[in-house]
């Protein structure tokens, strides 16, 4: 998987130290129990366009894995 981030990373122009990429496997992993397994890329996606719009990534995963653990 490093080889992966770093050849994307490469790609995308970004540093592969940017990415915390623990705090997005386990967004993703709360919001595919939580709420669907399709939600979890979508989830991870919007958690990037939050943060290239200079949110802070750790705040804003806690509230997305905060909702996806909530009873619907």
């Amino acid at each position: 998987m490093n080889e992966w981030i770093e050849t994307a990373c490469a790609e995308l122009g970004l540093e592969p130290g940017a990415l915390d990429r623990d705090l997005v496997l386990d967004l993703t992993r709360d919001v595919a129990h939580g709420v669907a397994r399709p939600a979890a890329p979508l989830t991870a996606y919007l958690l990037g366009v939050a943060v290239g719009r200079g949110g802070d990534a750790a705040a804003l995963a806690d509230r997305l894995a905060a909702l996806a653990r909530e009873p619907r």
